[in-house]
Formats: C-alpha cells, structure tokens, sequence
C-alpha cells in the first residue's frame, strides 16, 4: 500500500476554503466521506476531534495532518486539501497550515495507520514536492504527484 492508494481524485480538493481549524477538519471529513468508506460519518468526526484534543497535529512546514481510529469504515480513508488561504491550526512551528491530509484508520490495522503518518510526512516535509504541489490546478494533478513522488518507495 502506498499513501496514494488511500486517495482518488474525489477525496482531494485544491483550493479549499476554510476559515479555521475546526471547519478544515469538518470539510475533510466531509470530503473523506465521498470515499464510500464511511460508515458513521458523526463517529469518525468524533475519533478525529477527539485525537485533536490530545495535541494538534499541526505538524509544522504549513501541513497538518489531523487523524483517528475507528471502527466505523470499510478500510483506511484518506483525503487532502490545499487551502485558498492559510489558517491557524495550532501548529508547532507556529506557521498558518496550507496542507491538509485527513487519514482515518482501523484498530484492526494500526501497523499500516502508523506507517502511512510516517510515509505522509515525509512525502509532505520535502520541500520540493510542497512546491509542486502549489501548482497543481485540479485533483487529478495532486493525485499525478502523489503517485509520482512515491514512486521510489516500498508498499507498506
């Protein structure tokens, strides 16, 4: 498995809008849920607004990574955004976030949800690929960069 195995076109948006962290999160979510994955869209806010309250995962570089484990999906759920305008997100270098990559997962496969976090932020600290990012138009164009950036990477 890699991360862009978790997305599909219909899970990504460029140019999100969202006036703060808690809309972001529930636009994801939302966004998540066009997956067919979902099975308790109120449950899988809740996982993840929960997890949120334990620290932010403003994970610095303008990205944030918000996530959760439930019970309440067929299989791990992704979604990611670049927002129209940067947003506080309580992030720990104190920078407004740009990128957000929502990943839900199951209890039954922690050992892939915990990979996948590793494998998001390292696609995601590269500078390099934030910048391509920045310059995609559509969903399909962030999708063609996920697949191409993870191209030298093993399955998870």
């Amino acid at each position: 498995m890699k991360v862009s195995d978790i997305l599909s076109e219909n899970v990504i948006a460029v140019n999100l809008k969202a006036a703060d962290k808690t809309e972001s999160i529930n636009k994801m979510i939302d966004l998540a849920n066009k997956s067919g994955k979902i099975l308790n869209l109120e449950k899988v806010k809740e996982c993840v607004f929960e997890r949120e309250k334990l620290v932010s995962t403003g994970v610095g570089k303008a990205f944030a990574i918000p996530h959760g484990k439930t019970d309440e999906i067929t299989d791990i759920v992704g979604a990611f955004s670049i927002l129209e305008s940067p947003i506080d997100f309580e992030s720990i270098d104190n920078e407004k976030v740009k990128f957000i990559f929502l990943l839900i997962g199951k209890d039954a496969l922690l050992n892939a949800h915990i990979k996948l976090l590793s494998r998001i932020s390292r696609l995601m600290n590269k500078d390099g690929f934030r910048e391509k990012l920045l310059t995609a138009k559509n969903s399909e164009e962030v999708l063609k960069l996920f697949r191409e950036e993870e191209m030298g990477y093993i399955d998870i």
